[in-house]
């Protein structure tokens, strides 16, 4: 009987394509929805994730917030390196301005002063030349590292090593190039003017270390790696706290999957309204179904089929809809995600278990809504079902 009932599902759904098109065309449209939207959030969290953590490795940011009465010094940081939960700490102070190579002039550079060990505590890789040694810090030598970006818009090359350039009325020889890396959401890092960090705060005018990196030794010791920066910066400011901040990248790698997870819970939920809104459609469908078919019904019950040969007609007709317009709405979505990922620039992946949720979904919506219908004209009796005139 089983096999019947769906025989007689496929032959009512084929009898009435628009109708059955129109109907199935709900489910399509929301499972897209799902799929599509929680695909779009992982991706934007794979992103994100991915830009954290291409900024170093093992990589605490600490920000110093007073500015009158700054303790830090260069000798101190020294000391707070030899501590062996830490691999490298480095000074940074970041700023713009122009550079000028012949006759070309760059000002879209971001221009770093820093100390050895940065390209550690970034993962940055040399191209060809070398980094910023202790002697360029010692004698502010006027030497520079350039992204490959940077390079190539002031020389036409990435082969700099050994060209000159000027900025702020100083010549500057370029002693290495880095390896490209790309642009992420956090920036490019591919536009640096690295100099030596004694150097940047004389041709700046900034005096002090207000930001600073420090490399974890390996990722088992971040989190030991927090605690001697802040034992360390409670001693410089006397336990005040809120006079500097340490950012620890797990900590914010963790904060950002939990904000990605509830805004992946959001976005799947308002999908879901417009499936339940494709169940709604196909409950109405139903309905009018069994309005239509009364007759066929009284005749099916006089002639000796149960309630349940009836209910069950009706459910899987409804179960049919419901998972034939799951896999529709599976496979469109699955181009969508195809063809968004290159244009957004976005990894997109499908997860099985969201195919497979939607897919369940998808059939315990049809089955909810069809419920109702299909126990309607289950209940219908014989001789009223025979005189109805439709």
């Amino acid at each position: 009987m089983g096999i019947q009932s769906w025989k007689m599902a496929w032959k009512s759904i084929a009898g009435n394509k628009m109708r059955s098109f129109l109907t199935i065309l709900g489910v399509v449209i929301g499972v897209v929805a799902i799929v599509v939207l929680v695909a779009i959030a992982q991706g934007a969290n794979v992103q994100v994730t991915s830009s954290i953590e291409n900024l170093g490795t093992n990589l605490l940011t600490v920000n110093i917030n007073s500015r009158r009465t700054n303790p830090l010094t260069s000798a101190g940081l020294d000391e707070l390196s030899q501590n062996d939960s830490i691999a490298a700490v480095a000074p940074i102070l970041t700023t713009s301005g122009t550079a000028k190579a012949g006759i070309v002039t760059y000002d879209e550079g971001s221009i770093q002063g820093t100390v050895p060990g940065y390209e550690e505590i970034r993962g940055l890789s040399l191209a060809s030349g070398r980094f910023l040694t202790q002697p360029d810090i010692d004698n502010r030598s006027m030497v520079a590292v350039l992204g490959s970006e940077a390079a190539e818009e002031m020389f036409g090359t990435t082969d700099a090593v050994g060209e000159t350039f000027t900025m702020n009325g100083y010549t500057f020889s370029v002693v290495g190039v880095l390896e490209e890396k790309g642009s992420t959401s956090s920036g490019s890092s591919d536009n640096q003017i690295i100099i030596p960090f004694s150097l940047a705060e004389r041709l700046f005018n900034q005096k002090g270390i207000s930001t600073f990196y420090v490399s974890a030794s390996s990722a088992d010791q971040v989190t030991a790696a927090e605690y001697a920066v802040t034992d360390y910066l409670d001693g410089l400011f006397d336990g005040d706290s809120d006079q500097y901040s340490v950012y620890n990248q797990t900590d914010m790698i963790s904060t950002l999957s939990e904000t990605t997870e509830t805004l992946t819970l959001m976005l799947g939920g308002i999908a879901a309204i417009s499936l339940l809104v494709g169940g709604i459609g196909i409950m109405n469908i139903m309905l009018v179904s069994v309005s239509e078919r009364t007759r066929e019904i009284g005749i099916r019950k006089a002639i000796g089929a149960s309630r349940g040969n009836i209910l069950s007609q009706f459910l899987i007709e409804s179960l049919a809809v419901s998972f034939l317009g799951g896999l529709l709405g599976l496979g469109i979505a699955l181009i969508a995600v195809a063809v968004l990922g290159p244009a957004l620039e976005m990894e997109m992946v499908v997860s099985i278990p969201v195919a497979l949720l939607a897919i369940g979904f998808s059939v315990l919506i049809g089955v909810i809504f069809g419920l109702y219908p299909a126990n309607k004209a289950s209940k219908l009796r014989p001789i009223d079902a025979l005189r109805y005139e439709g």
